[in-house]
């Protein structure tokens, strides 16, 4: 075979293989669901290798941020917008939940390997900078038999506009009238006390480093992580560590109320099996997207995450979407024009 035809045998392949369009969709924002995101991300880039998202795991702030100046494609929050940010943006944003994930308290502390238990009164002490030493009686108190040092507690707490971070302040806002008058809820608050980690990642790093420290992660990040994680006590009075069951059993009551926008809160929610530090985290998408290719796309995309999707959460620890919610949003992907 001459070198010309070799070359144009070559170029036919190229063209054969080739996808007959390519669409890029950039996307940023929580850390959180981050794990999930890269695996639906590259599994749905090798069944439609036409389609390629790019997402930056930079928190949630960051993530409304640039969906507001329109510097990425799609946003991603683990707290829903607020009102006043919806109406800043100057477009019509619509939320669609992904997954189901708990926030956990994880610890550090030489010496104590068993499973702590902490109250609720505990956690907001310990982040308002009330309770300061491990043996304080407010977490021996739920914890006998463990001996706990009476070291000083170092905090850790999200050092960039996290959507973590809106889990674990709106938790606390719930079962602290001090720290909802103190602190409130948001992506970005100013702490009482404590050190701060970038990203979940951050945080998970720190606390391995750091002895006698106490942090807020989201479930997957502990235990990649081996980073040891407590139980705590929900709203029925039961002492729940953070598995699939209890975020479930904490979305429960939420599937069948869903509001129409999908912002709703299920942290301390309601429930012997509920585990009270769980979250909803959405994909925040624009409601008119002009270019028709990446808008089919992105629709698609989301079609795919809501079923053929949902199979990879429970590897990950992360809980599927009810299926009321799941049905729901189907719906809601038309609104997309």
């Amino acid at each position: 075979m001459s070198m010309r035809k070799l070359i144009g045998f070559a170029l036919l392949l190229m063209l054969v293989g080739a996808p007959a369009w390519s669409q890029n969709i950039n996307a940023a924002g929580a850390t959180f669901p981050y794990p999930i995101y890269s695996k639906w991300f590259d599994e749905y880039h090798k069944a439609h290798p036409n389609v390629q998202i790019n997402y930056q795991s930079i928190g949630s702030g960051g993530g409304i941020r640039q969906l507001m100046d329109k510097t990425v494609d799609f946003g991603a929050s683990d707290g829903p917008m607020t009102d006043e940010q919806l109406k800043q943006a100057g477009f019509k944003i619509l939320h669609f939940p992904t997954v189901l994930g708990a926030a956990v308290p994880s610890y550090n502390i030489p010496g104590v390997t068993v499973e702590l238990r902490f109250t609720p009164e505990a956690l907001a002490g310990i982040y308002l900078g009330k309770i300061t030493k491990w043996n304080d009686p407010a977490i021996a108190g739920a914890n006998p038999g463990i001996k706990l040092p009476a070291e000083d507690i170092v905090v850790i707490h999200r050092s960039d506009g996290s959507g973590t971070t809106y889990i674990w302040t709106d938790y606390l806002s719930k079962i602290s009238s001090e720290w909802a008058s103190k602190v409130g809820r948001n992506t970005s608050v100013n702490w009482p006390v404590g050190l701060g980690g970038k990203g979940n990642e951050g945080v998970a790093g720190l606390l391995k480093q750091t002895p006698d420290s106490i942090g807020y992660v989201e479930l997957i990040y502990a235990i990649q992580n081996t980073l040891s994680y407590g139980s705590v006590k929900n709203s029925a009075d039961e002492f729940v560590k953070a598995s699939l069951a209890g975020v479930s059993a904490a979305a429960a009551g939420a599937a069948n109320a869903m509001p129409a926008d999908f912002r709703v809160s299920i942290t301390d929610a309601p429930g012997k099996a509920a585990y009270p530090i769980s979250s909803f985290t959405w994909l925040l998408i624009p409601a008119q997207i002009q270019d028709a290719a990446k808008r089919n796309a992105i629709k698609d995309f989301l079609h795919w995450m809501l079923t053929t999707g949902q199979q990879y959460c429970e590897g990950l620890a992360y809980a599927k979407l009810p299926k009321e919610v799941v049905a729901k949003e189907e719906k809601a992907i038309a609104m997309i024009q």
